[in-house]
């Protein structure tokens, strides 16, 4: 399949996974249907997102980098399907459905505590912006990173947002000096 066709249609994803789009149709009802059973089979249900809400916060940052490089290795079978969420305003919208509960949610969960959906909404994206860029619209500079590099570039981001923002200690104001 070549990359990023804008006018995906239910028939070219048919095509590409070589079933009738029939089928498609009657599973699923709809490219948007077909979208989001897709999104929940590449990451909801993902083991790599399971591994990755097990442990402490500390390490969840990383661990969160890792389960997305895994859940996305092997972007090439979901391609078509996947790059129809741009240009697809019903597609986006399975996806921002999916990425607010199913992602947003569940680390908002794990982190608990003050800040807790702040935290997520900063992480997940830095995420989104990673899958859009190097997965759904690639982007040359995002696209062609190693994981080694996707690791060292953004780690030390998604670390910065999942930390609870620190207190500031009480300043006692100052009075002002008057001049003699």
């Amino acid at each position: 399949m070549e990359p990023a066709a804008p006018n995906t249609t239910v028939r070219k994803v048919a095509a590409a996974a070589e079933v009738d789009s029939a089928l498609i149709s009657y599973h699923f009802g709809s490219k948007q249907g077909l979208f989001g059973e897709a999104m929940q089979f590449r990451c909801g249900k993902s083991a790599a997102m399971a591994r990755a809400l097990q442990g402490d916060q500390a390490g969840f940052a990383d661990r969160l980098l890792e389960a997305v490089l895994e859940m996305w290795a092997d972007a090439q079978p979901l391609a078509e399907l996947t790059r129809m969420a741009p240009q697809d305003a019903d597609v986006m919208l399975v996806l921002q459905e999916f990425l607010e509960r199913e992602v947003h949610g569940r680390i908002a969960e794990f982190l608990r505590g003050p800040e807790a959906t702040d935290r997520a909404t900063a992480a997940v994206a830095v995420i989104g912006g990673l899958i859009l860029t190097r997965y759904l619209n690639p982007l040359r500079p995002a696209s062609t990173m190693t994981d080694a590099d996707v690791r060292r570039i953004l780690a030390p981001a998604l670390r910065a947002a999942l930390q609870p923002a620190r207190r500031s200690r009480a300043v006692t104001p100052v009075r002002a000096i008057s001049p003699r």
